[in-house]
């Protein structure tokens, strides 16, 4: 069948906006219609070409919510008309990953993953019979896709498709960071560098967790009020500070930080996220990507005396647990996405997404699907 769809033909090109052949499912596969996606700094970060593991021509977009329409054969955990959000990170339930409880980096698709391809090495996306690279499993610029079922999370039926699509990616990264990697408890001191999407989502995460002092770090002083809105009691411009910024937060917080979140992808700040940290005990997650070729550093010293490095993906979310429930939070108003929903617009204007994203004038551009 036919589909339109958003395609990057060439790194650091605008995206074209064609009809597209799009294959049914599979055996162990399903066919969703995609009825809102954000735009990610992901998507971007790829479609710029600093990505070194970038496929082109490809579909982007991973941030995605719709309808399943087609199941493959042998896929029993979802019927057409459900309502599902598209995972990146996929939960396979079976492989060591999984299995293990330590991680929720599922390893059942990921080598196919990587490779723009479906699970068994094809591409369900074509134009003129050449095939076109699906991204990180999930391809939401487009408004048919077809993704394995272990990379769809069944939601429920009255959350709005275009709040909950930014669940696919900002609000679980960001908020699960706090509440699954770091596991911050109540009282706790946290530094978060960086108030954009992800940023202002472990604010809320750590509102939910009950922490003491929350920290915002941020060289655009315009994000002060809406961190603040989420749950930022202090807000620190580090352009604005006299002297070493890791000083001021430590006599800031009464010794460091319990825990600081990197949500840039600058290996700067994640150095300073870290030194910002308590001695003893105080650890720094890294959240954001940095570009091709860079490494983070420290003096081996900040290590030694207890403090903790750590990354996390997807905010060490399972996604087809712990997405619907992150729905169910939106839908009792535990958590905001209202707010962070700053443009709506159609598939057509999608470039537009990528302009507001370079101004800064956006937090999260959800893309609405006719």
């Amino acid at each position: 069948m036919k589909t339109r769809a958003a395609v990057a033909f060439a790194a650091g090109e605008p995206l074209s906006i064609v009809d597209v052949d799009v294959q049914g499912p599979r055996p162990g596969e399903v066919m969703v219609e995609v009825r809102a996606t954000g735009v990610c700094h992901t998507d971007e970060f790829t479609r710029s070409g600093a990505d070194p593991e970038g496929l082109f021509p490809a579909i982007f977009g991973h941030e995605g919510a719709g309808v399943v329409v087609e199941v493959g054969a042998g896929v029993t955990s979802v019927v057409p008309g459900d309502h599902v959000i598209l995972l990146y990170t996929p939960e396979c339930r079976a492989c060591k990953s999984c299995l293990s409880r330590k991680t929720n980096l599922c390893t059942a698709i990921r080598a196919t993953q990587g490779k723009g391809l479906m699970p068994d090495g094809t591409s369900r996306f074509s134009i003129d019979g050449k095939p076109i690279h699906h991204y990180m499993g999930c391809s939401s610029f487009a408004h048919h896709t077809v993704l394995p079922e272990i990379a769809v999370a069944k939601v429920r039926k009255d959350a709005p498709f275009d709040k909950i699509c930014y669940i696919g990616c900002g609000v679980t990264t960001g908020i699960g960071a706090v509440l699954f990697t770091a596991d911050v408890e109540a009282g706790a001191n946290v530094v978060v560098f960086g108030l954009g999407g992800i940023g202002l989502n472990v604010i809320q995460g750590a509102r939910m967790a009950a922490a003491n002092m929350i920290v915002g770090v941020d060289i655009n002083p315009a994000r002060e009020a809406l961190g603040r809105r989420f749950g930022m009691t202090h807000f620190v411009d580090p352009r604005a500070i006299k002297g070493d910024l890791v000083a001021h937060l430590v006599e800031l917080t009464g010794g460091g930080a319990d825990y600081s979140f990197e949500c840039v992808g600058d290996v700067t700040l994640m150095r300073q996220a870290l030194e910002c940290c308590h001695r003893g005990w105080g650890q720094s997650i890294i959240i954001g990507v940095a570009g091709a070729g860079k490494e983070i550093s420290t003096r081996p010293f900040q290590l030694v005396t207890g403090r903790v490095w750590k990354g996390t993906a997807f905010g060490g979310a399972r996604g087809r647990t712990d997405v619907p429930k992150i729905v169910d939070w939106y839908m009792d108003g535990r958590i905001q996405i209202d707010e962070l929903i700053t443009h709506k617009l159609p598939l057509a204007r999608i470039n537009e997404a990528f302009d507001l994203m370079h101004a800064g004038t956006s937090i999260r551009t959800v893309i609405e699907f006719d």
